[in-house]
């Protein structure tokens, strides 16, 4: 069913995203609630307030996108959303909203990996990646490199043994003094320092294999913050310069060894650390040498998003995949149990 206009709904986390997506016109619109002001506060994510906060904004924000596109909810033909990996309360809510209209409207529904949908999100832009690919994640939760040979058949090659590169920036921002999300607030902050007058380690590039590490680092740089006479705004920023081109630099290495590994040369990176400006001005020059192509999806797609979800649910609905009506909410899920289509 080529012509099927799919509801995408994202609430694993911290964003409420809404979108429509039809199998022949594309994307038609989408919409996003941030509740980053919400858990500033508190420096973090608090599970409990997502999750009555994206209460709050699912149907709204549904409504809001159906009017400004002049739809109504009978023209939907199916619902996707985020069945995991994620926060537990917050992914009941999409599942619950997702699963109770679809009943009501007598449509299927689809729980949709929330990886998987980073993962396809640059399939989004005019010029997508064919199959098979390496595929970069990155985010808050996840550092991993996949093999991508069709959507469903995945090969994981390396994965962080312990912090995400996004919850390493996030720990680092704290020990700056930076606000919440840390992540974009240690990479402007890195902007205006120099990344050489420190030398940070490159863990596990001394080693064979594609895993990740990040702990070490980051507890690196909370010993050189201590070590430090006066951490003046000058010290700080050359730090930041310094922790992010190490996590940079350890992302390169990994991802040549991959593309090496596997003898593909097309790489695609997503997840929110992928709108990282340095590492994708880095990367670029990397595959280039390496006589590859690199594709991302645009920043807006980069985190979490209703785009992402109701294009990865069009991709398994048009096959005859649904879910049942159970709830489905799964904060752990490997990429590996997926099936292929």
């Amino acid at each position: 069913m080529t012509d099927m206009l799919v509801l995408g709904i994202e609430t694993s986390c911290d964003e409420t995203g809404i979108a429509l997506y039809h199998g022949t016109q594309g994307l038609l619109g989408h919409e996003l609630y941030s509740q980053v002001k919400l858990h500033a506060d508190y420096g973090g994510v608090v599970p409990e307030l997502a999750s009555r906060d994206h209460v709050r904004k699912v149907l709204p924000l549904t409504k809001r996108l159906l009017k400004r596109l002049d739809l109504e909810l009978g023209d939907i033909d199916a619902i996707a959303y985020t069945a995991g990996p994620g926060l537990a309360g917050a992914l009941m809510v999409g599942g619950a909203v997702a699963t109770g209209l679809g009943y009501g409207l007598g449509i299927p529904t689809i729980g949709i990996h929330h990886m998987e949908g980073h993962m396809l999100a640059p399939m989004l832009e005019e010029s997508p990646p064919d199959f098979p690919f390496v595929a970069l994640l990155v985010s808050g939760g996840h550092s991993q490199l996949v093999q991508v040979n069709g959507i469903g058949n995945y090969v994981l090659l390396g994965e962080s043994v312990d912090d995400a590169a996004g919850e390493a920036f996030d720990k680092v921002a704290k020990m700056l003094g930076l606000d919440y999300p840390g992540g974009p607030q240690v990479a402007k902050l890195a902007a205006t320092g120099d990344p050489h007058r420190f030398r940070f380690p490159r863990p596990m590039t001394d080693r064979p294999g594609l895993d990740f590490s990040f702990s070490g680092l980051k507890t690196f740089t909370m010993n050189l913050l201590h070590s430090q006479p006066s951490s003046d705004a000058t010290t700080k920023a050359d730090i930041a310069a310094g922790f992010q081109e190490a996590v940079v630099d350890t992302m390169l290495i990994k991802c040549r060894r991959a593309l090496h590994q596997t003898g593909l040369k097309r790489l695609i990176m997503a997840g929110g650390v992928s709108a990282n400006s340095r590492l994708r001005e880095r990367l670029a020059d990397m595959v280039s040498k390496e006589k590859a192509n690199v594709y991302y999806a645009r920043p807006e797609f980069c985190t979490d998003n209703g785009a992402m979800i109701a294009f990865a649910g069009y991709q398994r609905l048009r096959t005859g995949q649904t879910s049942d009506l159970s709830v489905i909410a799964r904060p752990r899920w490997p990429l590996t149990e997926l099936t292929e289509i």
